[in-house]
């Protein structure tokens, strides 16, 4: 079997027999998804829908190529949105376009030093509480259009509710979504009432997106100005991204190369900030929404973001007939397959710490609207609740040797930052015995913390006059001690 990575790059564009035309149908899917939030994300950040609409589509297009995770779905998002609204209110547009550039520039740095392994601290509980959180934003994201509304729009949103769950029991052929928008769409023309469209929700782009430069001073200044939101443009954004990806990998089972998703994703934005657009990154909802209706390739990011440059150009006039009702009824269902319902009976069987985890992850980002905070709440209790585990499972026992006049300390476990001080407490000063033996051969020492407890110990006893063997260092701890506490190695048995 053929191996070769030119060999695995075209697989990811073409999967299996017939999955072109699942990509193509599914990516047309992912563009109707896209376009609602994506206005929306543009009102919170302060511009124009058109530059969140150049953003998704130049995004879209480089990210299929580039990218390292077939089937997923980049665009401008939210996060993004959220951390650059106070640039474009001081600065304007132009800085914008050149952190968007800065940004991506970044990404591929972060890309090529392989920072993707930052991932691996993410434990199963957080991906779940991002996921739960993402499905409870994409649903109240909806909430917006359901106010104020007449009882026409409810109607075609259970009509096109009604139409996604049913008629895949009919046939697959065609994603019932697509259906959806096209079966209402006919329907709110045909009989006109007062529902919103996709021309209510903002200015569509009337041309294509055009070579831009950031019409800006390039000086230390202008740098200054932009570093700060670049930076956190770019974290922001490989962080939603990674998670992304390992959700779809998750899903389809398969997995994918998430330091070619940083830099793939840095070129889109770079390519982005220079047609006119915003940063972005995955897209959960519409990604979710993609492998859900059979979207697996490449070919359905490719698909996503072209069909989205052709209906906004050429088919303007008609896609701003399209009942937001039926993008509404997509988005509950996205919502609804998005969130991981099998987390809520987990949490009365696994360990409460991890529901802990989950739960505070889903809270602080539907609270700030924020994944990267929600993200980094939840890696931070993961690491303490798992610096407690550790430190619960370190033993010191104690022995007496009358012959020798010898007492033996044992110790088990791993001595760390969060496990020195117990440790070190374990030791009995005032012991008459004129001699102390400690048994390492069970334990590992890991950083200086636990360096300078072991000093402090043999210190001490050493000068209330007992004398200290000090036994069973392994390789790794014995380095740390030669390099950092050479003198309390005197002795060693």
């Amino acid at each position: 079997m053929n191996s070769s990575p030119l060999a695995r790059y075209r697989a990811e564009w073409f999967t299996d027999a017939g999955s072109a035309r699942r990509d193509v149908l599914a990516g047309m899917v992912g563009t109707f998804a896209l376009i609602p939030e994506v206005i929306a994300f543009a009102f919170v950040a302060g511009i124009d829908p058109e530059v969140g609409l150049f953003a998704s589509f130049v995004i879209g297009i480089v990210i299929a190529f580039a990218g390292g995770r077939p089937a997923m779905i980049s665009g401008a998002a939210g996060s993004v949105a959220l951390v650059v609204a106070a640039l474009v209110h001081s600065h304007g547009l132009q800085y914008l376009l050149a952190a968007t550039v800065l940004a991506g520039l970044l990404q591929i740095v972060f890309g090529l030093v392989k920072l993707d392994v930052l991932l691996r601290f993410v434990s199963r509980s957080v991906r779940t509480g991002f996921v739960n959180a993402l499905a409870i934003l994409i649903f109240s994201a909806q909430v917006p259009q359901m106010l104020d509304v007449t009882w026409h729009t409810y109607a075609m949103i259970a009509g096109g509710l009604g139409l996604i769950y049913l008629l895949p029991r009919l046939t697959t052929a065609i994603p019932s979504p697509l259906v959806c928008i096209v079966v209402l769409t006919v329907i709110s023309v045909a009989f006109p009432m007062p529902i919103h469209t996709v021309s209510d929700l903002g200015r569509l782009p009337a041309s294509l997106p055009s070579f831009r430069f950031p019409d800006l001073p390039l000086n230390l200044e202008t740098l200054r100005i932009i570093a700060p939101y670049a930076f956190a443009m770019a974290a922001v954004g490989l962080l939603e991204s990674m998670m992304t990806a390992s959700v779809v990998d998750d899903l389809t089972e398969t997995t994918s190369s998430k330091a070619q998703e940083c830099t793939g994703l840095g070129l889109a934005n770079v390519a982005a900030g220079l047609f006119g657009g915003i940063a972005g990154c995955g897209m959960i909802g519409q990604t979710v929404g993609n492998v859900r209706y059979g979207g697996k390739g490449r070919l359905s990011t490719l698909v996503a973001g072209v069909f989205l440059l052709v209906v906004m150009v050429p088919l303007r006039p008609w896609i701003a007939q399209v009942p937001v009702a039926a993008l509404v009824a997509i988005m509950i269902m996205v919502s609804i397959s998005t969130f991981s319902w099998g987390s809520l009976a987990d949490l009365a069987r696994h360990p409460k710490v991890s529901g802990v985890v989950m739960l505070a992850t889903v809270g602080v980002t539907v609270a700030t609207h924020d994944l990267s905070s929600g993200v980094g709440v939840g890696v931070l209790l993961s690491g303490v609740f798992f610096a407690f585990k550790v430190t619960r499972l370190m033993r010191v026992q104690t022995a007496y040797d009358e012959a020798t006049d010898t007492r033996i300390y044992t110790v088990s476990g791993q001595i760390f930052f969060a496990s020195a001080d117990i440790f070190a407490d374990r030791f009995d000063l005032r012991d008459t015995a004129q001699n102390a033996r400690i048994d390492l051969t069970a334990a590992h020492l890991w950083d200086v913390t636990a360096i300078g407890a072991l000093e402090d110990v043999v210190t001490k006893m050493r000068r209330h006059g007992i004398t200290v063997d000090l036994i069973g260092l392994n390789e790794a701890s014995a380095i740390l001690v030669d390099r950092h506490a050479p003198l309390i190695r005197e002795g060693v048995g």
